[in-house]
C-alpha cells in the first residue's frame, strides 16, 4: 500500500496494492489492521453511496459535534475532484485545502477526519462515490460552506456546476463561526 501525506495534518490518501491478471482485478479498499497506525483505533458506522452526474457538485459538508464524521472516500466508478477544507480554528492550517483526484482507475482511498469540510465534483458521468463514516448521520448538525467561496480559493475547474438548492444556500466561511 502505498501512502501519501500532506502538508495539512490529518488528510492521508492511501492508494492499495492491486492483483491484475487476465481475469480482472483484487484490491482490499479497506483493511482495519493496515489502516490503524494512520486511523488509529477508527470505527467506521455507516457506509454511504451516491451516483452523480458529470459536474454535480456536492459540498462542502460536515457535521457540528458532538456529531462530526470522519470519513473514508474513494470513487467505485468514474472520477471525482475531491476537496478537504481544515475548519479546525487551532490549526496552523485552518482555512486551507488539499484537492486530488480519486477515480476507479486509480482506486485511491483518502482520509477525511473530523475538523474538515468535505465536497467533491463529478468529472464523469454516473460516478458511483462511496464513504465510510465514524458517526452516524445527524440532520440537525449538519452543516456547509458555499463550495465557491472566494476566500478558499478552491479551483473546481468549472464555474457553472449543477449543486442542490441546498448547497447554494450555504455559508460564507467569512460567516462561518467553527465548531472545531
Amino acid at each position: 500500500m502505498e501512502i501519501t501525506t500532506f502538508d495539512i495534518e490529518g488528510l492521508v490518501a492511501f492508494e492499495s496494492d492491486i492483483f491484475e491478471d487476465d481475469r480482472g482485478y483484487f484490491f482490499e479498499s479497506y483493511n482495519k489492521e493496515r489502516f490503524r497506525s494512520f486511523l488509529g483505533d477508527t470505527e467506521f458506522v455507516q457506509d454511504n453511496q451516491s451516483l452523480s452526474k458529470k459536474h454535480v457538485l456536492r459540498g462542502l459538508h460536515f457535521q457540528r459535534p458532538p456529531y462530526a464524521q470522519g470519513k473514508l472516500v474513494r470513487v467505485i466508478k468514474g472520477a471525482v475532484l475531491d476537496v478537504a477544507v481544515d475548519i479546525r480554528l487551532h490549526s496552523p492550517t485552518y482555512g486551507q485545502h488539499i484537492s486530488l483526484i480519486l477515480s476507479a482507475a486509480n482506486r485511491m482511498n483518502f482520509w477525511i477526519p473530523e475538523g474538515f469540510a468535505h465536497g467533491f465534483i463529478a468529472l464523469e458521468e454516473d460516478t458511483v462515490f462511496s464513504y465510510k463514516c465514524t458517526a452516524l448521520y445527524h440532520s440537525k448538525s449538519e452543516d456547509s460552506l458555499i463550495w465557491n467561496d472566494k476566500s478558499l480559493e478552491i479551483d473546481w475547474g468549472i464555474e457553472h456546476p449543477i449543486i442542490s438548492e441546498k448547497d447554494t444556500m450555504a455559508q460564507t466561511f467569512h460567516e462561518f463561526k467553527t465548531p472545531f
